[in-house]
């Protein structure tokens, strides 16, 4: 049995400014209620599968070698945080609308798992917001990862970082944000994160606008309100095999911000 029940939450290419100015007023509740930082550092190259890739493995991308969006046989084959839990008796779910996320877990150790194109529907973020919702509780999931991508394909590449359609994008992911701290963060340890940033209608440059990231640790473990300094992307495996009880996989390289 976990210690705790987490999920974990990326907003693909959400900016720190950009959170700050979409304009939704739960962003000034999050940095109330949870542990943060505005000042998160991504991982070179700042790229949505080389970074995820390193969130679940614990590894840097220049160890494990995905360095682009298409996914390769890593140089480094490590067990990931959803091996671990499923090593350790616990069960994960994935809910995600960018196929190659897909391989940042093995299919056999999930319990669940939906995918949703994110062009199919204008709401694909919230479709699986209200899928991971459901599933949790008829699985009983004690882990459950959700991708929201509509920021950085339908805000940031189709219309540039910082244009008021990224910034509406944001807003709708801090919706669905709310709505699983309303409905299950009593139940679960809730950690939402952004991936890279992004500047004009790209990222993957080693520079301010797409390496800094925003991060919120919302749970029993966390000090709310309290302002988090110098933590990486790869310090998410670790803490959250320290919030479920769980040993860490000696190969990551991150720490938990709980030690």
């Amino acid at each position: 049995m976990m210690k705790r029940k987490v999920i974990l939450i990326t907003v693909d290419g959400m900016r720190p400014d950009g959170l700050l100015q979409c304009g939704n007023e739960f962003v000034s509740e999050m940095m109330q209620r949870g542990a943060y930082t505005m000042e998160g550092c991504s991982l070179i190259p700042p790229v949505t599968l080389p970074c995820h890739y390193s969130i679940f493995k614990g590894i840097s991308p220049d160890k494990h070698g995905i360095l682009t969006n298409i996914y390769t046989p890593p140089k480094q084959r490590v067990r990931g945080l959803c091996e671990q839990i499923k090593h350790s008796g616990g069960s994960c779910g994935m809910y995600y609308n960018w196929g190659p996320i897909r391989n940042v877990a093995n299919a056999p150790v999930l319990k669940h798992a939906e995918y949703i194109w994110a062009y199919a529907d204008d709401n694909t973020d919230a479709l699986l917001t209200e899928s991971l919702l459901y599933n949790v509780k008829r699985f009983d999931l004690d882990f459950a990862f959700l991708h929201m991508v509509e920021t950085d394909e339908k805000g940031g590449h189709d219309n540039g970082w910082m244009t008021e359609t990224y910034l509406r994008h944001i807003h709708k992911a801090i919706d669905n944000v709310k709505r699983i701290l309303d409905e299950v963060g009593n139940e679960y340890t809730v950690i939402v994160i952004a991936d890279h940033g992004g500047h004009e209608c790209g990222h993957g440059d080693n520079i301010p606008e797409d390496m800094t990231v925003p991060m919120f640790f919302f749970g029993p473990d966390f000090e709310a309100g309290k302002k988090l300094f110098q933590v990486s992307l790869l310090d998410l495996a670790p803490t959250v095999a320290d919030v479920m009880g769980i040993p860490v996989v000696p190969e990551w390289e991150g720490k938990s911000i709980l030690s």
